[in-house]
C-alpha cells in the first residue's frame, strides 16, 4: 500500500487538474515560534471515512530538522507544503490505497520531456547537498520581486489609479514584514498568518473598511501569483471580510450650499464648475479629473469619459451645466479641462495626485 507520505518527497508533477470535493484542510507549517531547538513540521487534517469528520493526520517532518537555520527549514517545509497541497488536490488520500493514482502520475511523468534530476534534498529520492538547497533558495523570488511581477501583469489590466493603489498597499505589507518578520524573505515563506497579522495592524490603526480594502488588493495580487505558479494557492481568499459600518457624510443645507456657490462664484470658478460636474452630471471626482477639452461635445451636448466600470461612457450635459461652461473653442483640445491654473491648461500630474489636489482645494 502506498501511503500519501511516501509520495510527498517524490518529484512527480502532473498538469492534469482533478476536481474533487475538498475533504482536507490546507497544510500548515509549525515552526516552534522560530525556535530551532524544537522540531518543525507540516500538518493537515483530512476527513476520516469512519467518522465523517476532519481529523488531524500525522505530522510530516521529512528531513526538515537536519537543517540548522530558519531560512533552510522554511525553504524545505514550504516545498513540502506545496507538494502536499498538489497531492491532496489531485485526490491522494491518507486513508486509502493510492496505487492507482501513483501509477497514473508515474505514466504522465514518463511521457514528459526528461528534466534535470537536481532538486532540493528531501523533495526527491536523489539527495543533493545542503549547498544545493541554499542555491535553490537564492533562486526563489523575494516578496518584493514577486509583487513587482504581479504588478507588471496588472499594469495592462487595471487603471493607473488602481495600479498605484495596489503598489502602495503592497509596499506597506513589505514594510510590515521587514519590521515584524525579518526572516520571511521569499514569497513561498509568506503565510496566511503573516498577512492576517498585517491586516490586524491596519484595522487597529485605521478602520475595518480600510482593512478590507487592503485584503481586496492583496487578494488580486496573490491571484496573479497563483495564476503564474509563483505560489501554490491564493490563501488571501480564505481571509474573511470584516463587517464595516458605512459612515454617512453630513449633507449641506440649502442655505450652506447657496453660500458656498456664491463664495466660489467670486473666488474660485474652476472649483465651482468642478463641483457642478459632480453634482449635476453625477461624475466621480476621478472622472472629472480625467476630462479633456475634446471630451465635451457641445454640438450634441454630451460628455464622454473613462468611467470606473466601463472603458468609455457617454452622458448628456444638463442645461443647468451648459450655461456654466467656458468658451471651449479657445482652449487646447488635448488639454485637461480642470487644472490648478484654470481651464484647458497642461498639467503634469497623475490621476491620483490630480484628484488629491482638488480634494484639498475643496
Amino acid at each position: 500500500m502506498h501511503s500519501i507520505y511516501d509520495f510527498l518527497t517524490l518529484d512527480l508533477q502532473n498538469e492534469h487538474d482533478l476536481e474533487h470535493k475538498k475533504l482536507y484542510s490546507e497544510p500548515k507549517i509549525y515552526d516552534g515560534n522560530g525556535d530551532l531547538t524544537k522540531r518543525w513540521y507540516l500538518y493537515f487534517s483530512y476527513v476520516n471515512p469512519k467518522t465523517g469528520k476532519k481529523e488531524r493526520c500525522k505530522n510530516i517532518y521529512g528531513k526538515t530538522n537536519r537543517y540548522k537555520t530558519k531560512a533552510e527549514r522554511y525553504h524545505i517545509l514550504n516545498i513540502y507544503k506545496k507538494r502536499l497541497s498538489k497531492l491532496l488536490h489531485e485526490g491522494f488520500n491518507p486513508y486509502a490505497n493510492n496505487q492507482e493514482l501513483y501509477e497514473k502520475r508515474k505514466a504522465n511523468q514518463q511521457a514528459k520531456t526528461t528534466k534535470s534530476n537536481v532538486v532540493v534534498e528531501g523533495i526527491t529520492s536523489n539527495s543533493v547537498s545542503i549547498d544545493k538547497a541554499k542555491e535553490q533558495l537564492e533562486k526563489e523570488k523575494t516578496i518584493p520581486e514577486a509583487f513587482d511581477f504581479a504588478l507588471s501583469i496588472k499594469k495592462n489590466l487595471v487603471g493607473a489609479s488602481t495600479l498605484s493603489d495596489y503598489k502602495s498597499r503592497c509596499n506597506k505589507l513589505i514594510e510590515y514584514l521587514n519590521t515584524n518578520y525579518p526572516d520571511v524573505k521569499t514569497i513561498n515563506q509568506l503565510e496566511k498568518k503573516h498577512v492576517i497579522a498585517f491586516l490586524n495592524s491596519v484595522l487597529q490603526s485605521t478602520s475595518a473598511r480600510n482593512r478590507n480594502n487592503y485584503r481586496t488588493c492583496l487578494r488580486s495580487i496573490f491571484q496573479s501569483l497563483e495564476d503564474n505558479e509563483l505560489i501554490s494557492a491564493n490563501f488571501i481568499k480564505r481571509i474573511k471580510l470584516l463587517q464595516a459600518k458605512p459612515q454617512k457624510n453630513k449633507t449641506y443645507t440649502v442655505k450652506e450650499q447657496e453660500m458656498i456657490f456664491k463664495y466660489l462664484e467670486s473666488n474660485d470658478k474652476v472649483l465651482l464648475l468642478f463641483i457642478k460636474f459632480i453634482s449635476y452630471n453625477l461624475l466621480r471626482p476621478i472622472e472629472v479629473c480625467r476630462l479633456k477639452v475634446k471630451d465635451l461635445n457641445l454640438e450634441q451636448n454630451i460628455v464622454q469619459f473613462q468611467a470606473k466600470n466601463k472603458a468609455f461612457k457617454t452622458k448628456i450635459i444638463p442645461e443647468i451645466l451648459l450655461s456654466e461652461l467656458p468658451d471651449l473653442s479657445k482652449l487646447d483640445a488635448n488639454a485637461l479641462l480642470f487644472t490648478p491654473n484654470g481651464f484647458g491648461k497642461q498639467w503634469d500630474a497623475t490621476e491620483v495626485n490630480r484628484r488629491g489636489y482638488f480634494t484639498s482645494r475643496f
